[in-house]
């Protein structure tokens, strides 16, 4: 599990690279601290407050590429589950703090992400 990383995933590089060949300007693990904590968000926009999630399929429950480990369940499925829900939880909390928040899956295209990002930062200036 040492090869699974955090931060500055493939496909989380490929994004910023992006944003940042457009001209889009951000911050990249930017903490949010909140109710429930602090929350580290994969990219984010602190004076417009959106926050930018690209998760992983396996470990975070994608509905057209994940699917469950067969080794050890009684370990994998609460482990998986746990992830989605807090996905779920730091969504709301976010939301509730007035934050936008955009998830992408790490295969959705990189063209369709910035595309999404910067329309959302060109209606929240």
């Amino acid at each position: 599990m040492r090869g699974n990383r955090k931060k500055d995933t493939q496909p989380e590089l490929a994004l910023r690279k992006a944003l940042h060949a457009g001209g889009i300007r951000f911050r990249k693990h930017y903490l949010v601290s909140t109710r429930i904590g602090r929350i580290s968000t994969d990219i984010a926009f602190p004076r417009l407050k959106i926050a930018v999630f690209i998760d992983g399929c396996f470990w975070h429950g994608c509905p057209t590429h994940s699917r469950k480990p067969r080794a050890n369940p009684t370990y994998w499925w609460p482990k998986l589950a746990r992830n989605e829900q807090r996905d779920v939880e730091q969504a709301h909390v976010l939301g509730e703090a007035g934050w936008t928040v955009l998830r992408f899956w790490e295969h959705t295209p990189i063209a369709v992400a910035v595309i999404s990002i910067a329309a959302a930062v060109r209606e929240n200036t």
